[in-house]
């Protein structure tokens, strides 16, 4: 195979593979999502069947969950997530979003979506936020109401309230399932041998039994 013809190969698979990974197209204006229909899963995607468009109202593309923020978390955080389940209008849309709020001190720990980039838009307050890239470099600055920060898809990222007063963020996904793995509980909660995390993290069986009460939720 020449040079020429192997770099078209690898290029064509590369495509591919993005594709594949991403939302599909649309092909149609719109699809409001059958739940009683169930799922149709696909090696990379599941779908939600569309019902009869005829039947569309204004009210499935209008979404009023997210006026006043939800339960906090020990970790000074409440997340309410909108996604096309729960909010008709935006299914095969290729997005989703989340309002996020932080009491002072509030955080929002280490964290990754694999499948979307998150575009984080301070509605109010002053929040340390900031992402690690894959050469663990960290960009961080605290973000005031009014700024945005992107984190790129499937690195590691962080908020903090730094401010006096709570503090809100509208996040948004170029994914309709971003999904999420949060660091500590990926590591601590689950169900990796002891003796590795041990090593790799220099804790006591001790240390890492405290962690596991912690995480293991």
């Amino acid at each position: 195979m020449s040079l020429s013809l192997a770099l078209l190969f690898v290029s064509f698979i590369l495509l591919c593979a993005t594709t594949l990974a991403s939302d599909p197209d649309p092909v149609q204006d719109y699809c409001l999502p059958n739940l009683k229909s169930g799922t149709i899963r696909t090696p990379y995607h599941t779908i939600l069947p569309c019902r009869n468009s005829s039947k569309a109202i204004t009210d499935d593309f209008v979404f009023s969950g997210m006026k006043a923020p939800g339960n906090f978390t020990n970790m000074g955080l409440t997340a309410i997530s909108v996604n096309p389940t729960i909010f008709p209008g935006i299914n095969t849309l290729g997005m989703s979003f989340v309002r996020a709020d932080l009491k002072v001190g509030g955080i929002n720990p280490p964290h990754f979506h694999p499948r979307a980039t998150e575009i984080a838009y301070i509605v109010k307050g002053s929040v340390y936020s900031g992402f690690v890239d894959s050469t663990n470099r960290v960009f961080a600055r605290v973000i005031e109401q009014g700024e945005v920060m992107v984190f790129p898809r499937g690195l590691v990222h962080f908020q903090m309230n730094v401010g006096k007063k709570q503090a809100t963020v509208f996040g948004s996904f170029n994914s309709q399932n971003p999904g999420m793995q949060k660091i500590p509980a990926a590591i601590f909660g689950s169900g990796i041998n002891d003796k590795l995390l041990e090593k790799a993290f220099g804790l006591s069986p001790k240390q890492i039994a405290m962690m596991r009460r912690r995480f293991d939720k």
